[in-house]
Parts: C-alpha cells; structure tokens; sequence
C-alpha cells in the first residue's frame, strides 16, 4: 500500500514576510507529514525581523526561510492557495488560480504602531492565531474538487 501525497499548499500574502512566512513555518513544524508547504507574496519584501523572533518564541525556527514571489516557486500545481490578507485575494497571480483558494485574513502586525512591548503582543496574537489555523488543517479546508 502507497503513502498517500502530501497536500501541496501555498501561503499567499502582500510581502511574504510576516503572515505567510509564520504559516509557512507552523506548517512544516506541525505538518510537515501531511503538507508540502510554501509561502510566497505579490511583492518580496524580506524576512521581518519580528516575526522571527515570536516563532523563535513558540520553537519554530523560520530564521532560514526566504521572501519570494509567486513566480518564484517550483512549476507545479498546488492542491489549495491560501491568501492570509485581503491584498493578496485581490492580486493572486492568474496562474495560481488554478488551486483550491482559500482565504484566512490576518491582520498585518508589520503595520503596528505603539511601544516595542504593545507591537510584540500584536505580532504574538497574529501568530497563535495562524498556529491555531494551521492546527486545524486539512480539516478546516474544503474537500478537493
């Protein structure tokens, strides 16, 4: 008997450097048995340094992950595309719409504004949200057509 394939599934967000990159780390660390995952973004605006930091918090080690753009990514087609902001449900490029899409906005704490302490509490409560996201998965996603 053959294990069954792995889910491919894409993280799509604006920057590929918050949302999607947490995702993307969660996945692999919680899912990685189930899911082939990727993260890309409309635009490439580099690892948020923050956002390291909170997943080195919880033990998810997403220092070595790279901001990319969709066309970046191997030719193959994935069986869901997840946008993690409205942005990216409203650019996804045409030929990712071939996928399953589902949208799971979160909100962007790149653009938090306060003291160091009130914007790391953001960027921790987008986190354990999108870990609680990716901890229902493949169950919170709908059946494959």
């Amino acid at each position: 008997m053959s294990a069954r394939p792995k889910l491919k599934i894409l993280f799509l967000c604006s920057g590929n450097s918050v949302r999607s990159q947490m995702a993307e780390g969660f996945t692999r660390d919680l899912k990685g048995d189930l899911i082939e995952v990727y993260s890309a973004g409309i635009e490439a605006r580099g690892l948020h340094p923050l956002a390291v930091q909170v997943m080195h918090e919880v033990g998810v080690d997403i220092s070595g992950q790279k901001s990319k753009t969709a066309d970046q990514l191997p030719d193959f087609d994935f069986d869901y595309l997840i946008t993690v902001c409205d942005d990216a449900r409203e650019s996804c490029p045409l030929f990712l719409r071939a996928a399953q899409s589902v949208h799971a906005a979160f909100a962007d704490p790149a653009q938090a504004v306060g003291t160091e302490d009130e914007i790391l509490a953001i960027f921790r409560e987008v986190r354990d949200r999108i870990r609680a996201f990716v901890q229902q998965m493949p169950g919170n996603l709908p059946a494959r057509a």
